[in-house]
């Protein structure tokens, strides 16, 4: 299951970048609050990531990055979400998931359920190593990626078929 059709790589310089990146944000703020009506819904569902997968695998890196860095400042600020303690741990993973996504659209030109995945493997993966780095704790690490398989296999199959059917267009 693939889909071949036009990719936006979107600018700064384009008035359409930030609105599109303020959409996005505004997701990655609404569906954390929603999740986190769950016993550990906001770890186990990874919705922070949600919005930030689809803005750089349709829109390009540069509207990915953004939606990166202020998807999780914006829950920060607002609902004291993600704790300041993983905060950066969020904010690194919010990236490489922008460049991966954005990278993988760019260079494969279509979207397919294995590039999804292996983008999400690599934020994911990545991103323990530099949890395991800033809190020195690999068993911590490690038991987040356990805890968020649900919201990677989640995040595969819903963003497959949202950036599917957005391509489409």
């Amino acid at each position: 299951m693939t889909t071949t059709s036009h990719l936006y790589n979107l600018g700064y310089t384009q008035a359409k970048t930030y609105l599109l990146t303020l959409l996005f944000v505004i997701g990655n703020v609404a569906l954390p609050q929603l999740c986190h009506l769950l016993p550990s819904g906001g770890a186990m569902l990874l919705p922070i990531y949600f919005f930030t997968l689809i803005a750089a695998y349709k829109y390009g890196w540069k509207a990915g990055l953004l939606t990166a860095i202020f998807s999780p400042l914006a829950n920060h600020l607002l609902f004291g979400m993600p704790a300041t303690a993983m905060l950066p741990a969020v904010l690194i993973k919010s990236v490489l998931l922008a460049v991966s996504a954005g990278w993988a659209a760019a260079h494969f030109k279509r979207v397919s359920i294995p590039i999804l995945i292996a983008v999400v493997v690599f934020y994911q993966g990545v991103g323990a190593l530099a949890e395991w780095a800033l809190s020195g704790s690999l068993s911590q690490a490690l038991q987040h990626l356990r805890i968020a398989i649900p919201g990677m296999l989640i995040q595969v199959a819903a963003c497959y078929l949202i950036i599917d059917r957005i391509l489409k267009n």
